[in-house]
């Protein structure tokens, strides 16, 4: 099936109106009593139109005719096209995140207590509590632990003021 694109359409309009002009302006032309030559000479010039017609028409076949471009881009550092054989694409590596995003120093804020020792009232945090509420107990700093006493007897805890210079913080949530 013919592709018609509007540059085609265009050149087709322009042959079909040049071969009308020149078929009415012989006919016109002519005395109005026509004899069997005029009407050969017009009977003619209309099959050597159809002729140049076709002979546009088969030569216009060849547009349609797929081609094949063989060129390929030239090869910029750090450009590897996946067709190379042995070529096996890296998954791509995930961002690291920006320092404040790392809850590593976030503390819970359920955890936070006032603890009651020889040296007066300590903001501190409960082992237990952070035991089954923050991933990284094994990792708080020894120096900031406590040891206090309450109504159940012994207890560990760790200093809030303690780990707050050391770079923890209070998790607000």
């Amino acid at each position: 099936m013919p592709v018609f694109t509007p540059r085609s359409l265009h050149r087709k309009f322009i042959a079909l109106v040049a071969g009308l002009s020149i078929a009415i302006t012989g006919l016109s032309a002519a005395p109005a009593a026509a004899d069997q030559d005029d009407t050969a000479r017009a009977l003619a010039a209309i099959l050597g139109l159809a002729i140049v017609g076709a002979v546009i028409h088969d030569s216009r076949k060849d547009d349609n005719v797929t081609r094949y471009d063989n060129h390929r881009p030239y090869d910029r550092p750090g450009y590897r096209p996946h067709d190379r054989p042995g070529y096996h694409p890296l998954p791509p590596r995930p961002r690291p995140l920006p320092p404040r995003a790392d809850n590593r120093k976030l503390l819970p804020q359920a955890c936070l207590r006032t603890f009651q020792t020889r040296q007066g009232k300590i903001n501190g945090f409960g082992g237990k509590c952070l035991s089954g509420n923050y991933r990284y107990t094994n990792s708080l700093p020894e120096a900031c632990a406590l040891r206090f006493r309450d109504q159940y007897g012994f207890g560990k805890g760790y200093d809030a003021q303690c780990l707050r210079q050391r770079g923890y913080q209070l998790a607000r949530r």
